[in-house]
């Protein structure tokens, strides 16, 4: 009995001494794998890429295919601005109405007369014709007066030398024969076959057309509007709120409706001519009015964005609005940190003038902003191809 206990108790210990060694060996494991791990218990051969796990990846090749473009930021001057609408409209004087000189019916004397045609002072518009109507055509009647007054005025010359009739009669008669030229003279040298021929008074471009063919109009009806389009107009409406700062404007930007292009006033030779003192009656906006030189793609009439340029203000740091991506009411940039790599960033933003807007946080100065092409840096960040030829 007592050799069976020694040897149970042998045994057991063993096993006791084996499992020691498991411990032993199994610590030495794991201070081996510890000791590959930093002071805040990450592994060093994943620190590298958990540290540039939110950069994304934008090989050269791709940014020279995309015309991608990058900004170095810096603090500089960036003007006061005061956003409102406007519409471009054409100074007076530049402008003037063609109008029917007879009755009758419209025909353009060359059917591609219509909006934005160049014409000449002094080319025929329309021709005006009442052959066929009841009233008969007014210029042959202005004719037959004239030469009936005409004929009349010749005899009582003769007769008042006879002193067959008096005085009086023969400055009767001649007044009407004088009455009846003048009417004839005005309308003679624009009578035609096709009826009694309009011309513009003024060159330059048909800015609207008020009749078709074939209308019927009368003597002093507007038949189109042609403006000489040198110098144009922008009429800004400004917010009363403002009214204090209206002194301090010298400058503004305007962006069309119909396009996406941003002018500059100070590229167009534009001044400021005056703003209103007063608002409406019945509106509670203040007029800016700018006159500046035409180009081509402004178009009279049109309705625009307008970015009124007040107080400068220094140190400020501004991007372009093409640098802007805007995701869920937050509004973000992407930031060049090597030359393949990019980060993005959200800003805070103030006020733009339509080309630049202000950045309030989340840019430094020295930090190099994607201007161009940082749509098609989100779409790599999210593609779930990673681009070769990049890696950390």
């Amino acid at each position: 009995m007592k050799k069976y206990t020694i040897g149970i108790i042998i045994i057991a210990a063993i096993f006791l001494h084996g499992c020691n060694s498991g411990h032993k060996e199994h610590d030495r494991a794991s201070n081996s794998a510890h000791e590959h791990c930093d002071g805040d218990g990450h592994n060093n051969e994943t620190a590298g890429v958990e540290e540039h796990s939110d950069e994304i990846s934008f090989t050269k090749e791709q940014a020279n295919a995309t015309g991608l473009e990058t900004e170095l930021v810096t603090a500089g001057v960036f003007q006061q601005v005061i956003k409102t609408s406007g519409q471009i409209q054409t100074p007076q004087g530049d402008e003037a109405v063609i109008v029917a000189t007879s009755n009758g019916v419209v025909s353009f004397v060359n059917p591609s007369i219509t909006e934005g045609a160049a014409v000449r002072a002094g080319e025929a518009i329309v021709s005006i014709s009442a052959k066929n109507l009841p009233e008969g055509d007014p210029a042959v009647r202005t004719k037959i007066a004239y030469e009936t007054a005409l004929k009349e005025f010749q005899r009582a010359e003769d007769l008042v030398k006879d002193r067959i009739i008096s005085a009086r009669e023969y400055e009767q008669t001649r007044m009407r024969y004088e009455t009846a030229r003048t009417a004839y003279e005005a309308q003679a040298s624009s009578i035609t076959d096709n009826g009694v021929k309009v011309t513009s008074p003024i060159s330059g471009y048909i800015k609207n057309r008020l009749i078709k063919q074939g209308d019927y109009v009368s003597v002093g009806q507007s038949i189109a509007t042609v403006s000489q389009n040198r110098r144009l107009q922008l009429r800004a409406e400004v917010s009363e709120s403002h009214f204090k700062y209206l002194k301090s404007i010298n400058g503004a930007n305007f962006k069309p409706a119909y396009d996406d292009t941003v002018y500059r006033l100070s590229d167009l030779n534009g001044r400021l001519l005056s703003f209103g003192k007063t608002s409406g009656g019945e509106s509670f906006y203040i007029p800016v009015i700018f006159e500046f030189d035409n180009t081509d793609g402004i178009i009279p009439g049109s309705y625009i964005e307008v970015y009124l340029l007040s107080v400068p203000q220094n140190g400020v740091i501004s991007i372009p609005v093409s640098a802007i991506v805007e995701e869920q009411g937050l509004y973000f940039v992407y930031l060049q940190v090597d030359e393949e790599g990019y980060k993005k960033r959200e800003v805070t933003l103030g006020q733009s003038n339509g080309e630049r807007i202000m950045a309030l946080s989340g840019l430094n100065v020295g930090d190099r902003v994607v201007t161009r092409g940082a749509y098609q840096v989100k779409l790599a960040a999210v593609s779930p191809m990673m681009p070769e030829g990049h890696s950390h």
